[in-house]
């Protein structure tokens, strides 16, 4: 009997506090704000808001201390951490190297390996490895007998790219890697032929091998938005094989669509023949991995888009391999060769907390949001904002977040005249998570940090809130 009456009486406790907070709730938040929250029809408990003056007093601070998945805007921390403890001149250096004194004969053969010193450049582009094997070719080097692709700056950091949710060709699951080239991602082409009413379809690049099965129909409606194709990667001994199936408008134009057809390193080594070949190289053995021996010379080298533009794309297109990239980078640079997602986690935290700011309850995960376990809270956040905005590199950073109505994953979002252009933001979405945190200018001059945090189901319902509180805001 005792222990029933405890229970009712803690009940009770839970009860009035669970009153108490919807009451403070309610106290705080702008009348203007009041009925669209309500509208949302979300628990208030799902809820973590933080609204604030930069470097200024408190607006709003509503389950600050929560620990909550922020989906992308897991991305501001990272890229944060990465460029304060990298700075924003930051580069990464893929480089060639030969043996030691290493010969290249008349017939343009090199003596030993080719080595390739892997950066983990997160924009390493076909492009920029089409240049740098010109580079080589350029040094009188034709014929190549092994390649050997040092790896070693990471530890074991690839994912099963289908584990998230099962959409492994999808290039926003593409797994990290050292040597990263294109994100591992394939460009599937389709040009639109009028004449006889079907689709021509190619992928790009053409490695050897990769075969493009297309049975996107041919529809003569108007084009009612961009064209849904879907995909259906087989891997055999001979090969890949993607079949594209689907309708598409011709009225629709031309397309692309981006799917991941093979892990990483094959990827890179496909495409490493087959630039090699187009520069009339040969070689003799396959791309194997290895270390590059301590007395090796390096023979030509490529250096990356400074850190400060690479966080442009991470932010504005929210990136995830890419961010993955840059958390493996930061716990490089402070824990050595061989570091791992888990070590890389350890060293955004370090240097969070290094600045006064409250990890407290946060797990970064890989970095870019796409996790389940991932954490932070409204009020930690709201510390790093404000930070950033006392910080040498604020200017680096502000420009790296979406601005409203212009750009990145808000670019169709507050266009109105009077918000356009005010803010600066970081959108975050996953199944039963949704997250928007960043600067609002307002009429003022004044400038507001906000954070936003909504986990639970039917989270969607939260964005109408969260864009009254933006307008909110840029109207102060």
């Amino acid at each position: 009997m005792h222990q029933v009456v405890t229970a009712l009486k803690r009940a009770v406790v839970v009860a009035g506090l669970g009153l108490m907070s919807a009451q403070l709730w309610a106290q705080q938040l702008p009348s203007e704000l009041q009925q669209v929250w309500k509208n949302t029809r979300l628990s208030d408990q799902s809820l973590s808001l933080v609204i604030k003056e930069v470097d200024g007093p408190m607006l709003v601070q509503f389950n600050s201390t929560a620990p909550r998945n922020p989906a992308s805007v897991m991305k501001m921390v990272t890229t944060w951490a990465g460029l304060s403890a990298l700075g924003p001149e930051h580069v990464w250096r893929t480089t060639v190297y030969t043996q030691a004194n290493a010969k290249v004969d008349d017939q343009g053969t090199l003596q030993g390996p080719l080595y390739i010193k892997a950066s983990g450049d997160p924009m390493f582009s076909v492009p920029d490895l089409w240049n740098l094997l010109r580079d080589v070719r350029m040094r009188g080097i034709k014929n190549l007998s092994q390649v050997v692709i040092d790896r070693e700056i990471f530890g074991q950091v690839a994912v099963d790219t289908y584990a998230f949710d099962g959409a492994g060709d999808r290039p926003y699951n593409a797994s990290p890697d050292a040597m990263m080239v294109g994100f591992g991602a394939s460009r599937l082409v389709f040009q639109p032929d009028a004449k006889n009413k079907k689709w021509l379809a190619f992928v790009d690049p053409p490695i050897p091998g990769v075969r493009l099965e297309n049975q996107v129909q041919w529809s003569d409606q108007r084009c009612p938005g961009s064209p849904v194709v879907g995909t259906r990667i087989q891997s055999a001994p001979g090969g890949v094989t993607i079949q594209a199936s689907g309708t598409a408008a011709g009225s629709c134009g031309e397309f692309s669509v981006y799917r991941l057809t093979m892990g990483q390193q094959a990827f890179f080594n496909g495409i490493f023949k087959m630039i090699w070949k187009e520069l009339g190289g040969t070689l003799a053995h396959d791309i194997s991995a290895g270390a590059v021996p301590r007395n090796a010379q390096a023979l030509v080298w490529h250096d990356s888009r400074s850190l400060a533009d690479q966080i442009r794309v991470i932010n504005k297109q929210s990136n995830n391999v890419m961010a993955t990239l840059l958390l493996l980078t930061l716990g490089n640079q402070l824990q050595g060769d061989g570091v791992t997602v888990a070590g890389s986690e350890n060293a955004v935290i370090q240097t969070l907390r290094s600045q006064g700011i409250n990890t407290g309850g946060w797990r970064i995960a890989n970095g870019s949001g796409l996790a389940r376990e991932a954490r932070v809270t409204a009020n930690g956040m709201a510390q790093m904002l404000d930070v950033i905005w006392q910080s040498n590199y604020m200017p680096e950073f502000i420009s790296s977040l979406a601005i409203s109505g212009v750009d990145g994953t808000v670019r169709r979002r507050w266009r109105d005249e009077g918000i356009q252009g005010r803010a600066h933001l970081k959108t975050g979405t996953l199944r039963d998570s949704r997250a928007l945190a960043g600067y609002v200018l307002g009429q003022s001059g004044k400038r507001y940090i906000m954070v936003s945090l909504v986990n639970g189901e039917g989270t969607a319902a939260v964005r109408p809130f969260n864009d009254a509180v933006v307008k909110w805001l840029a109207e102060q």
